[in-house]
């Protein structure tokens, strides 16, 4: 969902941010993540998952997952002045809904909400590795 909401939300809809470096980091970080995810659900449905793949898929997120989220952050922090100035995808009071939504705040929220999300997957993911690739040399071991 981030990586709709980012590109979307965020660096679609705020022009100003585009060319923020960024943006870069995290589509770096997305581009590689994906080119090993699917390399490796690729891999796994033929029955033929190399070594170093299987590795790839759970090492390289140490770096790239906090690579990635760091250049979110920075986007939406970066994109921040914009909404606020421009009053993007805000509702304000009165209405005939009787409804207010600002956006600039909801950004802020979003950003907030990645302190107990982040860390809570990425030691998944830590975990997720340990039991894969210690199970890995444990069976190579037994061979």
């Amino acid at each position: 969902m981030s990586r709709v909401f980012l590109t979307w939300a965020v660096t679609h809809s705020v022009k100003e941010v585009q060319n923020e470096d960024s943006v870069l980091l995290f589509v770096v970080a997305w581009t590689i993540t994906e080119i090993i995810r699917y390399s490796f659900y690729t891999f796994s449905l033929l029955n033929h998952l190399p070594y170093l793949i299987k590795w790839a898929r759970y090492t390289l997120f140490i770096v790239l997952y906090p690579m990635g989220v760091s250049g979110e952050l920075l986007t939406i922090y970066a994109a921040l002045p914009f909404v606020r100035q421009a009053g993007l995808y805000s509702i304000s009071l009165p209405n005939k809904y009787n409804f207010s939504f600002d956006y600039y705040t909801f950004l802020i929220l979003v950003m907030i909400s990645y302190i107990p999300i982040f860390p809570q997957l990425y030691f998944h993911m830590l975990h997720q590795r340990r039991k894969i690739l210690s199970h890995n040399e444990e069976h190579k071991k037994s061979e």
